[in-house]
């Protein structure tokens, strides 16, 4: 397969004031360079996750902002086409940082001030072990997030009551399911609808779910855990942090995680307003980022990858066809419509 002459992209336009629109996307047509050392990769699927609306603020955080005018990244599986380095040869398929395109330029290998060093990330992955989607998804950053918040943030233990937000999303299956292979004594979870909340316990094993619009999340996650939670595993922050600040054990741990519900919000979020319960009850809270854990990359896929082809730990996917959507994709997984990964095809 030859190279194209041009490239199809997503800009961010403009940055989003509250809830992003469609109009803060555009689908740019930009010509292919390449240099010498580089990795040309057909995109085939990419992601979309909670974390790049925080990249769509011009703020200072654990990660560079998105530029206007100028594509966006995310991670992507895709085909080498053509390699310009040793390692690397047409065909493989690589799990890399550059999605949001349909062709990405990577560089694993530049020369910096005399020195090797790692630039841009590609891994080769196998598509005979699992679908190229997982390595975005169960077998990629969500589970590898999700195996490091019980393993070594939470200090999961045998016996642990645990709670997780956004329980049906790519990262919160995973760990309700470890969690229950581990032998957590109760696993409950949230969710957003009654149709999430009934696959939680037929499909995934929780022992106890329920719908955070159905009424106050406090008093419904103490109805699930009468005797209380010994971990919080938190993706949504506000009224659930409060709710598990509430139910949380003596020495209870909270792995903090993601806070999407504040992601688009104008106002600050008064919730939680009981932090004096981190004092009576000796609570410990830490928060995660993958990127510090990639250490525990191959321990996580020597013990999770076998779970997966067994069928012990199942994932569920939401696909959207074609990179033209991937904003109605990033709007729709924002709002809560994906059930597992979101993820968008780009090509065959």
């Amino acid at each position: 397969m030859s190279a194209p002459s041009t490239v199809r992209e997503i800009q961010l336009t403009a940055r989003p004031k509250g809830w992003p629109t469609a109009d803060n996307f555009e689908l740019a047509e930009v010509p292919l360079g390449l240099e010498p050392g580089h990795v040309l990769v057909r995109n085939l699927v990419m992601s979309v996750d909670p974390y790049m609306r925080g990249r769509m603020n011009d703020a200072r955080s654990y990660i560079a902002p998105f530029k206007v005018g100028k594509v966006l990244d995310g991670a992507a599986v895709g085909e080498v086409v053509q390699s310009d380095i040793e390692g690397f040869a047409a065909g493989d398929i690589v799990l890399h940082m550059k999605g949001w395109r349909d062709y990405a330029v990577l560089y694993p290998e530049r020369i910096v001030r005399g020195a090797v060093r790692q630039v841009e990330q590609a891994v080769k992955v196998d598509p005979s072990a699992a679908p190229i989607s997982a390595y975005l998804g169960v077998l990629g950053l969500p589970g590898l997030t999700a195996y490091a918040g019980l393993r070594r943030v939470g200090g999961f233990k045998e016996g642990d009551t645990v709670f997780v937000s956004a329980a049906a999303g790519a990262v919160g299956q995973v760990v309700g399911q470890l969690a229950k292979l581990w032998g957590s004594k109760r696993v409950i979870g949230s969710a957003g609808s009654a149709h999430k909340v009934q696959r939680l316990i037929e499909e995934f094993g929780f022992d106890a779910a329920f719908n955070y619009k159905d009424g106050s999340v406090t008093e419904q996650l103490a109805q699930a855990a009468p005797a209380g939670i010994d971990l919080y595993f938190d993706n949504v922050g506000g009224d659930h942090l409060e709710a598990a600040l509430d139910n949380l054990t003596v020495h209870g741990r909270i792995v903090a995680c993601g806070a999407i519900s504040s992601y688009n919000a104008t106002e600050p979020n008064p919730a939680p307003r009981n932090l004096a319960q981190v004092v009576a009850k000796r609570l410990t809270i830490k928060g995660l980022l993958c990127s510090d854990h990639f250490d525990l990359q191959p321990q996580f896929l020597q013990e999770v990858a076998p779970l997966v082809a067994s069928g012990q730990l199942r994932y569920t996917e939401t696909v959207v066809e074609g990179l033209e959507k991937a904003p109605q994709a990033f709007l729709g997984m924002m709002r809560g419509e994906n059930t597992g990964k979101m993820l968008v095809k780009i090509a065959d």
